[in-house]
C-alpha cells in the first residue's frame, strides 16, 4: 500500500509541491500539513497591499477548499509536525498521531529573527497572516510607526504606513537600505525615495532598549517614540526537525542538486533548504524568495513522479515601495563592478553587477523588459561586457539563443 508524500509546511513551497505532484501525474496520497489554521496563502502582499489596505485577506488564499478536495490533497491545517521517524518513515504531529510516508518534503520555511529586547506590547513582527492582521489593525489606529530594519519587510511596511499618512521612522544597523541584497546605487535610490515621502531613516544605529510606550533607545543616545513598532531584521531557517532526526544541516537543511537531504527519501525546499547554486558565491546557499520556493517544488514533484530534475533556476526577487518596483535577477553578493543602464537620477533604470568579469546580477527599477532579459542572460551564462550593459543602444537580446529571441 502506498503511503504517498507527506509535506511538512504549507507555505508557498509546500503548496506548490502538492499541486505540482498532481500536475506531474503522481497518483498516490498527498498530505499537506501546516501549522497555521488558514488554507495556504500568498505571503508577499502581507507587507505591501494587505498592510496598505489595497487587498483584503480574501484575496490571499492560493485556492479555495474545494480545489484540494477535487485534487485529493489531504489538508491538515492547524497542525504541527513535531518529530521525524526516519527509520520508520513517519512524522509525528502535535496531537500525537503518526503519519507514514514514502517520501517526505520538509517545507518548514523560516521564522522571524527577534530583536534583542524583552517582549513589549506594541512591538510586532510581520511574517504570518495573523501577524499582518495585528499589524494592520494597530497601524490603522496609530499616527506613527517605527520600522526596525531596512530590508524588504521593514521598508515595505514603512512605505505602506507613509502611504496612509503616518509618521514613519526606519532604524537600521546597516549603513544603507537593503544592503544585504542590493548595490549601493539602488540603496541610494530607495533612501532618497523614502526621504521624499517623509520617511526618516536612521542608519548605523543600534537598538539598545525598548520601553513600554513605545520608546526605542538607540546606541547614539537618541530616543524615538511611536505607538507601534514593526521589527523586520531577517529570518532564521526552521531546521530543528531535520537536525533532531540526524539529517545534515548548515545554514539550512542541506540538500543535493535534486533537493534530497542526507536521507534520499526526504527532500527540503524553500526558505529552509541550503542547496547547490551556481549563482551564489561559493556554490551553495539558502535563498528566500517566492521563485526559489516555486521552482524547487516543481523540481521535486518531477523527481518524485519518476522524472528526476536537478534544480538550477536563476534566482530572482522583487519588492514594491511607493511607485518603485525593484526586480532583481541573480545575486549581488560579491559583485565588484556595477554599471548603470538608463538614468540613475530617474525612477527607471537598471544596475548590472559583475563578479570576476562575468554578469552576476541585474537590478531593475520600473524596467520589466531589462529584468526579463537579465534572467535569460544569466540562465544562458551569456558573455555580456560592462560596456555593453551600460550602452542602451546595445540590444541585450542579441546575446541570447535563437530559442529566447523567438520566445
Amino acid at each position: 500500500m502506498h503511503k504517498g508524500v507527506v509535506i511538512a509546511g504549507a507555505g508557498q513551497a509546500g503548496f506548490q509541491l502538492a499541486v505540482s505532484l498532481r500536475t506531474e501525474g503522481f497518483m498516490g496520497p498527498v498530505t499537506l500539513i501546516g501549522d497555521e489554521p488558514e488554507l495556504p496563502y500568498n505571503r508577499p502582499p502581507l507587507s505591501k497591499a494587505f498592510l496598505s489596505g489595497k487587498e483584503s485577506e480574501f484575496d490571499l488564499p492560493f485556492r479555495p477548499a474545494e480545489f484540494y478536495a477535487a485534487h485529493d490533497i489531504r489538508m491538515r491545517m492547524g497542525e504541527r509536525v513535531v518529530a521525524l521517524d526516519v527509520r520508520g518513515k513517519s512524522v509525528e504531529v502535535d496531537s500525537g498521531e503518526s503519519i507514514p510516508y514514502d517520501f517526505l518534503a520538509l517545507a518548514t520555511g523560516a521564522r522571524v529573527r527577534p530583536i534583542a529586547v524583552e517582549p513589549i506590547a506594541g512591538v510586532l513582527y510581520l511574517r504570518t497572516l495573523a501577524d499582518a492582521r495585528q499589524c494592520k489593525q494597530l497601524l490603522d489606529a496609530s499616527e506613527a510607526l517605527i520600522s526596525i530594519g531596512a530590508g524588504f519587510i521593514g521598508l515595505e511596511a514603512a512605505a505602506a504606513a507613509a502611504g496612509k499618512g503616518k509618521k514613519v521612522t526606519v532604524i537600521a544597523a546597516e549603513d544603507r537600505p537593503m544592503s544585504r541584497v542590493v548595490s549601493p546605487l539602488v540603496s541610494e535610490h530607495f533612501r532618497r525615495l523614502h526621504a521624499n515621502h517623509g520617511v526618516t531613516l536612521l542608519l548605523n544605529e543600534a537598538v539598545v532598549r525598548v520601553d513600554h510606550g513605545v520608546r526605542v533607545h538607540l546606541g547614539s543616545g537618541a530616543i524615538v517614540e511611536a505607538p507601534l513598532v514593526i521589527a523586520g531584521i531577517g529570518v532564521m531557517p526552521n531546521i530543528e526537525l531535520a537536525a533532531d532526526a540526524g539529517l545534515r544541516t548548515a545554514n539550512g537543511i542541506s540538500v543535493d542538486e535534486y533537493l534530497r537531504t542526507s536521507d534520499p527519501s526526504i527532500f527540503a525546499i524553500g526558505d529552509c533548504a541550503e542547496h547547490p547554486n551556481r549563482f551564489v558565491p561559493g556554490g551553495r546557499g539558502r535563498i528566500e524568495s517566492i521563485q526559489n520556493a516555486v521552482d524547487q517544488a516543481r523540481a521535486v514533484a518531477s523527481t518524485i513522479a519518476g522524472k528526476p530534475r536537478a534544480y538550477s533556476a536563476v534566482p530572482w526577487f522583487w519588492t514594491e515601495q511607493f511607485d518603485a518596483k525593484l526586480q532583481i535577477a541573480g545575486i549581488t553578493a560579491g559583485c565588484s563592478d556595477f554599471v548603470v543602464r538608463g538614468d540613475a537620477s530617474s525612477n527607471s533604470f537598471s544596475v548590472f553587477g559583475f563578479r570576476a568579469d562575468r554578469l552576476a546580477a541585474v537590478e531593475s527599477i520600473n524596467r520589466p523588459v531589462d529584468h526579463i532579459h537579465a534572467r535569460k542572460l544569466l540562465e544562458a551564462n551569456a558573455q555580456l561586457s560592462p560596456a555593453q550593459a551600460a550602452d542602451e543602444t546595445f540590444p541585450l537580446k542579441t546575446l541570447l539563443s535563437v530559442k529566447y529571441q523567438n520566445s
